[in-house]
């Protein structure tokens, strides 16, 4: 009976290891760029805010998401600290940061840039 248990637990315990691994890093980190420390992903493409969201909740829908696409979250993503998880009117879940969502901008196509700064005077690096 021991010999079918172990594997059984082995498995629980690294997919438990996997999901806190998962939930507790930060999604995204601090960079440095032409225009000061920002927020950037995994791939260090700096982040956005956008001055018609609300606290905790997207505004940006439909073709503006197709220009600014938000840091999408993993369905078991959660809340820790200054990051927080919200849900957008589709039902997917967007990272946001002191309660401001994030977003990416189609027109940085290179890690460090900053183009969508001040687009429309609503949209801004996200800061650390």
């Amino acid at each position: 009976m021991k010999l079918f248990l172990r594997p059984a637990v082995l498995a629980g315990a690294l997919v438990a290891a996997s999901v806190a691994l998962a939930q507790g890093a930060a999604p995204a980190k601090v960079a440095d760029t032409s225009k000061g420390k920002a927020l950037v992903d995994a791939k260090g493409m700096t982040l956005y805010t956008f001055d018609r969201d609300t606290a905790g909740k997207s505004a940006c829908n439909g073709q503006c998401a197709q220009n600014w696409p938000p840091l999408m979250a993993a369905g078991g993503a959660a809340a820790s600290g200054d990051w927080s998880v919200v849900t957008r009117d589709d039902g997917s879940k967007q990272w946001a940061y002191k309660g401001k969502p994030l977003y990416l901008w189609v027109k940085d196509t290179k890690p460090g840039e900053v183009t969508g700064d001040g687009v429309n005077n609503v949209w801004h690096i996200a800061a650390p």
